[in-house]
């Protein structure tokens, strides 16, 4: 049961921010949207670091050979596959009116909801990695520790569950549909983590790539999308401040519980 709540954690931190439309009303305050999405930034680079890239570099050291070089291959691959699926897979950011991809005939709210799925897919990949690295011997990887980070994904989830599903109320959504578009973002990163799973433990000579990759893959999604939509305009301080609180709290999250 523990260790299905752990791979369900984020989800449920998705779903809860998507049922926020059932209790706001209007656009989200733009204050506050950029302070949230500081924040989603702060736990996600905290996390890379403390949750993954370190890990990767201590198995890496474990395992003999040069230590950094599993964590900056896997961290590289890791830019390049976010790279690929964000050139290809059709999406529209929030902030924008111009979809990416390649072209689509695909409506608004579907590129909306896109966005945000490609951009849950490697917190699904995170916590399966860690989940699978305390399931094996000798990692000194334990579950609390994936506990901590699917529970900080999790934090982060919720505000961005309401900064999905909140914007397709207003482009005509109902709010039964813009929950359930808001709420259906989350599913791929359970479904991410089982993946994930299966294959490390197949493989697990290539554990730390997996965790550097997951790192990598998160770390574009902060640069791409989540600091600059925090910064535009103005009052960006604000944004900062957001990423500077859910840096520490993760990383208080990860050492005291992991």
């Amino acid at each position: 049961m523990y260790e299905f709540m752990i791979l369900i954690t984020p989800f449920i931190g998705t779903t809860l921010g998507a049922a926020m439309v059932f209790l706001l009303k209007g656009q989200m305050n733009v204050k506050i949207k950029k302070l949230l999405l500081g924040f989603a930034a702060g736990v996600m680079i905290a996390a890379s670091v403390w949750s993954l890239l370190i890990p990767s570099l201590e198995l890496g050291e474990a395992q003999g050979g040069i230590s950094w070089l599993p964590a900056v291959v896997g961290f590289m691959l890791g830019i390049g596959f976010l790279l690929a699926l964000d050139s290809l897979i059709p999406h529209l950011h929030l902030s924008s009116n111009k979809p990416e991809g390649l072209p689509s005939k695909l409506s608004k709210t579907s590129m909306l909801v896109l966005a945000v799925t490609l951009h849950n897919l490697p917190e699904g990949m995170a916590v399966g990695v860690t989940f699978a690295g305390a399931m094996l011997d000798h990692t000194n990887m334990t579950l609390a520790g994936a506990f901590a980070l699917a529970l900080g994904i999790a934090l982060q989830n919720f505000p961005e569950g309401a900064i999905i599903s909140m914007p397709l109320q207003n482009e005509g959504v109902s709010k039964k549909k813009a929950f359930l578009y808001g709420a259906g973002t989350g599913v791929v990163e359970p479904i991410a983590a089982v993946i994930t799973i299966a294959l490390a433990e197949q493989v697990v000579p290539l554990l730390p790539y997996f965790l550097s990759f997951a790192a990598g893959a998160m770390i574009y999604v902060v640069i791409e999308e989540l600091i600059p939509e925090a910064q535009e305009g103005e009052h960006s301080n604000i944004g900062t401040i957001g990423a500077a609180v859910g840096f520490a709290l993760m990383m208080v999250m990860d050492v005291a519980l992991g």
